[in-house]
């Protein structure tokens, strides 16, 4: 007999944007207006001087401003749409069809650089040093105030998770590995496993229960594997705070001693996807074109003045081909990288084999696994088991909750 259903979250959504979506665009579109102000004075100026150097270098601007203009236009489309029921998961794989598109872009200017740089070292040209190396020297301060903005606000976080399986509370506006809730005679209280940007710590605080004295408070831990902890508490303020370091890693029942009142309660370890499954390629589309552009124009200003120097007139377009190979290498890693999550590639192999173990570790076995990425950090699944036992959706939906990434999972139960 086949048992299948769709685990559905009480709250079923489809928006599998990234964190800090809207601050990632506003970022993109800050790096716009500044490139397009940029090309603006050079092209006008390049005019009104009469230096076609630097319509030249305007006209390169151009090119820049519209690649970040594909990224921008990108976070705008998967916002504006990320509750379109047209799309059946969401609009989270825009930013990666438009890194892939960049990434194109990307390959074609480093094939036009390697053509020009060649083709100069066969048939030079006269180089204006007056005008050409202030020019690269402005476009390198262009890029570098460019990739500032584009990566400033790192710290901003925007969470947009179509599925939840319950976060840690909040307190005092720090993020918590997993919270659980102490009832005690007085009332109760909020254990947390704390780790953010600090070694993990328990945190105890007050909920409607009096927060106890440090002395009055203890934890033991006990893992599955028999092995005991206990945890001495001292007083942080307004929470008390364990004196030692958890260990990793976080899977073990926690025995919290509290004057006369004793409470068990089960902490289980969170997987989450690793690095690429959660990245931004849109962003990162947008910062490679910074990145490439600035190491051109480093590139260019020091062929330049060498060839004004030394009169080394090679040097210049030698730098040009140096470039072409840095830009084509990144485009190819974008391309690769966005192509797979186009084609639904496993994204993270790590968590495969980790999803299989959590289901065949107690003797059932994975007959089917779908893993794709929605959006950045947001991975779909789709899980077929097959089992000899009366097990129903709810108990593999138990046994996977800890992979915090799973935000769109399906279960089939074949009984066998």
């Amino acid at each position: 007999m086949n048992d299948i259903r769709k685990i559905t979250p009480i709250s079923h959504q489809h928006v599998f944007l990234g964190e800090g979506h809207e601050q990632s665009e506003s970022r993109t579109w800050k790096v716009i207006w500044l490139c397009g102000a940029m090309m603006i004075l050079e092209i006008v100026g390049g005019l009104w001087f009469g230096s076609i150097a630097l319509v030249a270098d305007g006209m390169h601007m151009s090119t820049h401003a519209g690649a970040l203009l594909l990224a921008a236009l990108a976070y705008t489309f998967a916002r504006k749409h990320a509750n379109d029921p047209r799309f059946s998961f969401g609009t989270g794989k825009i930013g990666d069809l438009a890194g892939f598109t960049s990434a194109i872009i990307l390959a074609m200017i480093s094939l036009l650089i390697g053509y020009e740089a060649v083709s100069r070292i066969f048939s030079p040209v006269q180089i204006h040093f007056a005008e050409a190396i202030p020019i690269a020297c402005l476009g390198l301060c262009v890029n570098i105030a460019s990739a500032w903005l584009l990566s400033g606000g790192g710290h901003d976080h925007g969470h947009s998770h179509g599925h939840s399986y319950g976060h840690g509370a909040a307190h005092g506006g720090h993020d918590h590995d997993e919270s659980k809730r102490i009832e005690t005679g007085l009332g109760a209280l909020t254990l947390d496993v704390f780790e953010d940007e600090v070694p993990p710590r328990f945190r105890l605080y007050a909920d409607t229960a009096p927060l106890p004295a440090a002395e009055q408070a203890s934890i033991e831990t006990v893992r599955p594997d028999g092995a005991r902890q206990v945890f001495l508490m001292a007083d942080r303020g307004n929470y008390l705070e364990s004196v030692d370091d958890i260990p990793e890693p976080h899977a073990f029942t926690a025995n919290v001693q509290i004057s006369a009142d004793n409470c068990a309660v089960l902490f289980e370890e969170h997987e989450h996807a690793g690095e690429s499954a959660g990245r931004d390629n849109n962003m990162r589309a947008a910062i490679v074109h910074v990145m490439a552009d600035a190491a051109v124009s480093v590139l260019v200003i020091i062929g330049l003045v060498l060839a004004k120097l030394f009169g080394w007139l090679w040097m210049d377009p030698l730098a040009g081909i140096v470039g072409a190979f840095v830009i084509a290498s990144w485009a190819v890693g974008l391309i690769r990288d966005t192509g797979g999550i186009l084609l639904d590639m496993t994204p993270d192999r790590d968590m495969a084999e980790k999803l299989r173990q959590a289901i065949e570790s107690d003797g059932d076995e994975l007959a089917d696994l779908h893993l794709w990425r929605l959006g950045p950090g947001h991975l779909g699944a789709i899980v077929s088991v097959s089992t000899e036992k009366a097990r129903s959706v709810g108990y593999y939906k138990a046994r996977l909750a800890r992979f915090r990434s799973l935000s769109h999972l399906t279960v089939e139960v074949h009984h066998i």
